[in-house]
Order: C-alpha cells, then sequence, then structure tokens
C-alpha cells in the first residue's frame, strides 16, 4: 500500500550515452581488473562524438553513428546522465567545445578520447564517465619509460581553431 503512493520522479531531459570500444584484445581479460586500452565516444541525440588526433589545429572531433567507430567491439554503452539542452543548443554546444579540442592537441595520455568524453558528459550532464574507461593513462607513471619518444609530452592547447567535421 505504502509503495503505491511513493511517486517515481518523472526523468526529464535527454539521455547522454558514453560508447566503450575495446582498443585491444587483452581488454577481455584486463576489464575484470579495471583496466584496459579503450576508446569512447559521447552519443547524445542519436548522434556520437569523438576526439581523434591531426596534423591540423582545426577541431579533431568527429560526428558518428552511434556504436560504429571503426568497426571495433563495443565492450559497454552507459548511461551518464541527462542533459536539459535541446537539440539545437545540444549542436552548438558540440561546435562550441571543438574548438578546445584541436587534432595536433590529441595526445594519447594527458589529452586523448576519454578526456573528451569525460569534458563533454560533465558539461552536459554535471557527471563524470566512469574510472576504468582512462585508468590507464593515469597511470603512465608505470610505464611512461615504455613509450616512444613524445607520446609523453603534454601538448599545447591552442587557444581557438576553425570547426571540421561538426555542422
Amino acid at each position: 500500500m505504502l509503495c503505491g503512493m511513493i511517486r517515481k520522479k518523472k526523468k526529464t531531459g535527454t539521455p547522454v550515452y558514453i560508447n566503450v570500444y575495446d582498443l585491444m584484445p587483452v581488454n577481455r581479460y584486463t576489464y575484470w581488473f579495471g583496466l584496459g586500452f579503450y576508446h569512447s565516444g559521447v552519443q547524445v541525440y542519436g548522434v556520437e562524438y569523438a576526439f581523434g588526433g591531426s596534423d591540423s589545429s582545426r577541431p579533431g572531433i568527429v560526428k558518428l553513428e552511434p556504436r560504429h567507430f571503426q568497426g571495433l567491439h563495443v565492450r559497454k554503452s552507459i548511461l551518464i546522465g541527462r542533459t536539459e539542452m535541446n537539440e539545437k543548443e545540444c549542436q552548438e554546444f558540440i561546435k562550441k567545445i571543438a574548438k578546445e579540442y584541436p587534432g595536433n592537441s590529441y595526445n594519447i595520455i594527458y589529452r586523448n578520447c576519454n578526456h573528451f568524453a569525460n569534458d563533454t558528459c560533465r558539461r552536459l550532464t554535471k557527471k563524470s564517465i566512469p574510472g576504468w574507461v582512462n585508468r590507464l593513462a593515469r597511470l603512465n607513471f608505470l610505464y611512461s619509460c615504455l613509450l616512444p619518444d613524445g607520446w609523453n609530452e603534454i601538448p599545447p592547447r591552442p587557444a581557438v581553431a576553425a570547426t571540421r567535421n561538426i555542422k
């Protein structure tokens, strides 16, 4: 009787997901220890956005069909939260944040696709992505001596860049 009187809070806003992809086959074993090599993208309003590197100062953000990144295996699709932005506001937000992520600022340790996904999710939902998604990048002090030259350098963060791939 009491259960029927308790009303559930109505969920408002549009869902924001993070799609996590396995970059290495070893993830099927390391995942259970909270480790792995992952790519991630943010899905909202039926579109996935991801960050990748290039030699250009133009934005490195790409627009994708959800759950279809370069044929990689989808480890998980996780509901992070909900955004109160409508679709147009969300598109404008993505254009704005894309300027903060030029392709030439990508670094596998300090500024990768998972950093972009976390930043975007925090701004859209005020919630972070799960820690295991980018844990190996945060633990780089354990293996940084094994990385090729230049991979462990912190890239510059240009203030302004032209938009690309985001319409």
